[in-house]
Parts: C-alpha cells; structure tokens; sequence
C-alpha cells in the first residue's frame, strides 16, 4: 500500500537566544565591512536540533501516536508537517489535505468571526463554498457555540476557541489530521467527545497523528505509535508497547519531594501558585515510595504573593499507563474551610488506598474557592510496593488490574 505520508531524514534546527533575522544585501555587506573578526559560520553552541534525520512512512487511514517528554520533538514534527514551520533539511511527501489543530491561536484570523473563519479555514484546505455548506451545520452543532458564532473569536475563551477550532478540523474531511496535546484545554465531557470524534475519523478511512500524554487516549485510540526523544525516533510499533517503552525509560521516581516551579506539567493558562509537593508514608516519613495498603499523606505548598485566595486542592491519582483511578478536592467535603491566605500548605491524607505494585502519578488541581488556577499533570510520581495484603502467603496477581478489593467468600453445597 502506498504511504499517505512519507519523512525522509528530516531536520529541524532552531538558533537558542534569539531569533534568526533576515537582512537585504546592503545590511549584509556593511555588516562585514564594520565587524569583519566576525565573519564566518556561527558556532554550533548556539543552535539546537529539535528533530534530526527522522524518517518515517504512514499508510492511508493509519492512526499514529507518538510518545515522549515535552520538548522531545512531537510538536515540532507536526509543525513541519502542517507546513507551520519549514525543515533545515530532508523531505516531507504528503499526499492529501492536512487539517492540523496543535494550539489555540494557530490558523484563525482574530478579527473575524467565527463564521467566518469556518469558512476561512476550508477555503485554506482547498474545499469548495458548497462542500463547506454542507458540514456547517454539523461545525456549529459540535462546536455548541452557535449563540457565539458571530462573535469575532478574539473575544472567546481558550475552551470556545479549541472547540471551534477542532470541529473544524473534524469536520472539513481533510485526509491527513494532526492533533496535537490541546485538548487539555477543554472541560472533560468536551474531551470525551473530542476523542469519540477522532476515532470516527479514523474509522472513515482518514490519517491521524495523535500527540498526547494521555496513554490511556493513546492506546485506545491509535493502532501504532512511536516514540521520540531528542528529536529523534527511537521506536515504531504496537501502542503498549511502545507506552511501556516509554514508561520505563521516563519512571525516575521522585524522593518523596519535588519543587513544583517550573514544573513541565504546568497547563497552559496556569497561574504558577504551587511550588512544592512531599509524599509521607504512614510513619510520616518523606518516601518515593509506599507498601500496598498503606495509608499516605501529601502535603502541597502554594505562594500566591500579595494576593490572598481561598484554596482548594483536587488531587487525582493515574495508572501507570495513565488512566484516571481517582479523584478528591477538599472543595467537595462538608467541612470546606473558607480561609483567605496568600501562602501555606494543604495536607491530603489517602487511607488504605488498594493500589497494586506499580509506579503511579498524581496530578494537582489548585484552585481560589470553585476555580481552579494552577494544574500541574504529573506533579510527582511515587512507587507502590508489594505486600502480602491478605496475610495468605500469597500477593495478588498483577494482570487483574491496578487495584486490589478486600474480598470474603463462602461456600454452599453438597460437599
């Protein structure tokens, strides 16, 4: 079968401390005129390769993943796919329309209104007046912003704004779609349905390259993946296997405490109000890690400056492979304490929780009474280590799952 979209040794090389300008012939020639020791190559230093001689090949109708740390080169491939962002060397072949949704600001003009860059944005794919007549409807329906469509979209929200702009993308039917880790923007029925809508897509026979840190969406939606570090590929294949790849290259576990300033995981639009999370085992003891069963305690301190707020902390607690288990907010509970403070800590007991042996992570909601604030995903990852919980000789087996259930049995017959 032949590809949809071909990589060959693709190079993407980004100059470090300021920008590459551009100069006519005059400003050039007086240039080594005035400062002539300078003349010649710059140094190496001062340049970083965000992708380096990445080769790759995708087949019509394929849903790719690709894996890796922030800053590992996935938005800068995506990027020069969509023809965002020109290679410094290789070849891209792309044989179809590329739709691309890979941050919010990117493709609408924002003085127009929301109208009219549905049709700005299908015009640009090369679609006819009449083919994006067709799909308006189902744009605007999806999108659940009709009261807003002509609203000039520099008025909407981040969370408006990404839901127009993936319903158009969606929708437009370009054979090649590229998404990259936005949806995060959205509220979590509006992800849901983003996904649901990505994987119709796929079905329908058209490509898509899939960025995310979400390995659940990952894997259950993309039927190959890849991974990449130092922009570079490093893995091609099966989404579990190449996510635990992944995993176990990337499951440093932190030592009981880590600064939360400057933190990777920080979400856009995120005001950076936490600054340190420590993990107490149940003799409060700073640990990286906690035996099955055991009862532990997070402790989350936050520094908003001048300001005071009125803070609410959600801690939600992942798979190793990144699916929700749980979730708690002190906003929830009977007993919220209204206090206003500009700093201090917010202590979260978890008891008992029934967590099998594996590696785990915590994401952090802050939030100024019911708004949430700063949200950092992956703000500390920590170890669960076996135990004979049972107290049967025997430890659970791992493949039924990340939790274990206190369970009685009985039984009746004629025995």
């Amino acid at each position: 079968m032949e590809s949809i979209i071909r990589v060959k040794q693709l190079s993407k090389r980004y100059r470090l401390g300021q920008r590459d300008n551009y100069y006519t012939l005059r400003d050039a020639l007086m240039g080594a005129v005035r400062l002539p020791w300078r003349a010649g190559a710059p140094s190496l230093a001062q340049y970083m390769w965000a992708l380096r001689d990445v080769n790759l090949e995708v087949a019509p109708g394929a849903v790719l993943g690709l894996v890796g740390r922030n800053g590992a080169g996935k938005s800068t491939l995506l990027k020069v796919l969509a023809r965002i962002t020109a290679p410094t060397s290789g070849r891209v072949e792309l044989y179809g329309r590329v739709a691309s949704l890979l941050e919010v600001g990117t493709g609408f003009h924002q003085e127009l209104s929301g109208r009219e860059n549905i049709f700005l944005s299908g015009a640009i794919l090369g679609m006819r007046r009449a083919e994006i007549v067709r799909q308006f409807d189902q744009i605007v329906a999806f999108a659940e912003l009709d009261r807003f469509l002509d609203t000039p979209v520099k008025r909407y929200s981040s969370g408006m704004y990404v839901r127009l702009a993936f319903s158009v993308a969606a929708h437009l039917q370009p054979e090649i779609l590229l998404v990259d880790e936005v949806l995060a923007v959205g509220d979590a029925a509006f992800q849901k349905k983003c996904l649901g809508k990505i994987n119709e897509v796929a079905r329908g026979g058209r490509t898509v390259l899939f960025v995310s840190h979400n390995m659940a969406a990952i894997q259950s939606l993309c039927d190959s993946c890849i991974l990449i570090e130092g922009g570079q590929v490093l893995a091609h294949g099966p989404p579990a296997q190449i996510i635990d790849q992944y995993l176990a290259r990337h499951s440093n576990l932190d030592a009981g405490r880590r600064s939360l300033l400057g933190h990777s995981g920080r979400t856009r639009n995120s005001r950076a109000v936490m600054t340190e999370i420590a993990l107490r085992d149940d003799r409060n003891l700073l640990s990286g890690s906690v035996a099955m069963g055991e009862s532990f305690s997070l402790e989350v301190s936050f520094d908003c400056g001048a300001d005071a707020l009125t803070p609410s902390l959600g801690v939600a607690l992942r798979s190793p492979h990144g699916d929700p288990l749980l979730g708690v907010n002190n906003k929830w509970v009977g007993d919220f304490d209204e206090t206003r403070c500009r700093r201090g800590t917010i202590s979260c007991r978890l008891t008992q929780p029934p967590l099998m042996p594996g590696t785990y992570s915590i994401d952090l909601y802050l939030g100024d009474g019911m708004v949430d604030i700063d949200i950092i995903e992956g703000a500390l990852v920590f170890e669960v280590q076996p135990r004979d919980v049972f107290g049967s000789g025997k430890l659970p087996a791992p493949e039924f799952g990340p939790i274990y259930w206190p369970a009685s049995f009985r039984l009746t017959g004629d025995c």
